[in-house]
């Protein structure tokens, strides 16, 4: 996207003359702030050693990724108060983000606390790593991580959790039910319809496509 252009739908509905914004918000408090820190202190390190999940943000001349990371509590490890390191475990194998942080160091990660109505915010600068001594600090059980990425912090905050209210994420009552959206195995025979009008998937090969994905999203993690 050009640094000119304004986003628009289909409709043309776009931002053609940026909003004041100051003027529409009121300025954060000041204790709000004087949270945000550039370094770690006891209780984030608290929340780091429960955390189980976290979005990635990064970036390049390409554009934007968003791309989620998860592992066993305290699986971003605290190598001091101004760096964090996680490992890189199997995924689609796009490996987005450490493409984006070979070329543009900065990154962001959003932390999620199952049941908690906090946020916890990292900004800071990404760096791939091979470092054996860190792989082995990072392994889970006798699996060693190809690669780990190393944060040095730049920003760190805890942010309220209004947005997981907002969308009820813990509500057991607000769980999705599985069957009311297209399957992968349905996704997978559309996209092949996309690329190839005459592509047909049947109902028996949409149903090895779920049942192996099931068995890999929830088996082969490492």
């Amino acid at each position: 996207m050009g640094a000119n252009r304004q986003p628009q739908d289909s409709q043309g509905r776009g931002a053609s003359v940026p909003p004041d914004l100051d003027a529409l918000y009121d300025p954060p408090p000041e204790k709000i702030q004087k949270a945000v820190l550039d370094h770690l202190v006891g209780f984030h390190e608290e929340y780091l050693k429960a955390a189980t999940f976290f979005c990635l943000a990064t970036g390049s001349q390409r554009g934007l990724d968003a791309s989620p990371r998860g592992g066993p509590p305290g699986f971003v490890h605290v190598l001091d108060p101004h760096t964090v390191a996680y490992a890189d475990w199997p995924g689609n194998n796009r490996i987005e983000s450490m493409r984006n942080l070979q070329s543009d160091e900065r990154l962001g990660m959003v932390f999620l606390f199952p049941g908690l109505e906090i946020f916890m915010r990292i900004n800071g600068r990404g760096r791939i790593s091979t470092d054996p001594g860190l792989l082995s600090e990072l392994r889970e059980g006798e699996r060693v991580p190809k690669t780990a990425t190393v944060v040095l912090i730049d920003e760190v905050l805890l942010h309220c959790g209004k947005a997981i209210n907002r969308a009820r994420l813990w509500q057991d009552d607000a769980r999705i039910d599985r069957d009311t959206l297209p399957s992968v195995g349905r996704m997978m025979a559309e996209l092949a319809k996309l690329a190839d009008a005459q592509a047909r998937m049947d109902e028996a090969q949409i149903a090895q496509v779920d049942a192996h994905y099931a068995q890999g999203v929830r088996n082969d993690l490492y």
